[in-house]
């Protein structure tokens, strides 16, 4: 079963945002990292934890990617102007600066492994709900991957993901620091057309 997006406004401000701003596979990828990052915390029994809220969850994961949609600038690494954008519109829904801080950093460090893991479950559970979505730990997901991806079909995510990176990443040095992730998939499409993570998608459950 397909768990339930939640139903408050700051979810329902944070879905338009994301949809109206990102290409259909990058919403999706979005979406379904919120899922499988659900589905994580079922199975790691961490829904009871006092940290652990649906909402600011459902905040951090469905707009992780907001820095590659059409309201970034390209002035920042995707991740942090995605970061800046949800965090105004939670400033804007009321939520307080505490948890704002908790998404911003869960949305800023979503692509730095070995961090995220450490600061909080809202962080943790984030890039790992994303990492799903790329095929790792996909066992947590394999009873419901089905349904999902007939909810949320994948749309070549990982191509048309990286596409949009590198995109925003060729605005300006700022947006593409070398070797972070934006930077160096840059890099890669530059020097040989087809990045590391592209080729690796080939390797992945979801096939995509």
């Amino acid at each position: 079963m397909i768990p339930d997006l939640p139903a408050d406004p700051i979810a329902a401000a944070a879905l338009e945002l994301a949809r109206s701003t990102e290409s259909e596979s990058v919403f999706n990828h979005s979406v379904r990292s919120y899922l499988w990052a659900v589905l994580l915390a079922e199975h790691e029994n961490v829904t009871g934890e006092a940290d652990y809220d649906p909402v600011l969850l459902f905040a951090a994961t469905v707009m992780h990617d907001l820095g590659v949609g059409s309201r970034a600038r390209g002035q920042q690494r995707f991740e942090v102007e995605g970061a800046d954008l949800a965090a105004e519109l939670l400033i804007a829904q009321g939520v307080s600066t505490s948890d704002v801080d908790r998404v911003w950093e869960a949305i800023a460090i979503h692509t730095s492994a070995g961090i995220a893991e450490r600061r909080g479950l809202l962080a943790y559970l984030t890039r790992e709900g994303v990492g799903i979505d790329f095929g790792r730990q996909a066992e947590v997901a394999l009873d419901q991957q089905e349904a999902i991806h007939a909810h949320y079909p994948r749309l070549a995510m990982v191509r048309s993901l990286v596409d949009a990176i590198v995109e925003h990443a060729g605005r300006s040095d700022a947006a593409a620091p070398r070797y972070s992730i934006p930077g160096e998939l840059l890099h890669e499409r530059r020097q040989h057309g087809v990045t590391r993570m592209e080729q690796a998608a080939a390797q992945s459950p979801w096939r995509d």
